[in-house]
């Protein structure tokens, strides 16, 4: 996979988070490294590919997570023309 945002910045921002053992190691480190408004961004916005997954309605999952429509379609643009990751760690989730 060849990403538009390949960056040796990244690349070991990406290394970092997989030498994380747990999500007690997980909490740790984000909080470090994010602030409570993007880490709670990120979460949203996962919530909001699950949900869109699941066929629910911008209205449900609007209430449900309090993510603004501009937020939901940027999710389901990324759904269905992005990169495939939401897809890829969805499915790992079900398992």
């Amino acid at each position: 996979m060849t990403s538009r945002l390949k960056d040796p910045l990244i690349d070991r921002l990406f290394e970092a988070v997989l030498c994380l053992k747990d999500s007690d190691e997980c909490y740790r480190f984000f909080e470090d490294i994010c602030t409570v408004a993007e880490l709670k961004s990120l979460a949203q916005r996962l919530e909001v590919a699950k949900m869109l997954e699941a066929n629910r309605t911008y209205g449900e999952i609007a209430e449900k997570t309090g993510a603004s429509t501009a937020t939901i379609s940027r999710v389901k643009r990324c759904l269905n023309y992005g990169a495939d990751g939401y897809k890829l760690v969805l499915e790992r989730l079900k398992k």
